[in-house]
């Protein structure tokens, strides 16, 4: 059986069927975008491991990791746009239905 036959995808996110392995085509402002804020986050999850570390107050650890998860929430928020503008659109354009219980199921999961 030809692979090349089971391979789908659209322009910005492919999806191979048969392996189920997925990339994502932003442009490089995104991808440094995403990647300067995933960098600050890194640094104050070290900076929350180095207060544990320091027997810093409770209250003060807390708030920092309530930043953290308040800057991840926005990278989510970022790529769930861009990826609600780009690749689901295209895969609805392409009248790949299923694209929408895919956002559905990762929006539910976001909410949790």
């Amino acid at each position: 059986m030809d692979e090349d036959k089971d391979i789908q995808s659209c322009g910005c996110c492919s999806e191979t069927s048969n392996e189920n392995n997925r990339t994502s085509h932003h442009s490089e402002k995104t991808i440094k975008d995403l990647s300067n804020r995933m960098n600050r986050i890194e640094g104050q999850v070290r900076g929350i491991k180095g207060m544990i570390e320091r027997h810093v107050y409770c209250d003060d650890i807390l708030n920092q990791i309530s930043s953290v998860q308040s800057a991840l929430n926005g990278v989510s928020k970022l790529l769930l746009e861009k990826h609600m503008k780009s690749c689901v659109r295209e895969r609805l354009d392409a009248n790949d239905d299923e694209v929408i219980d895919e956002v559905l199921n990762t929006i539910f999961r976001m909410m949790r």
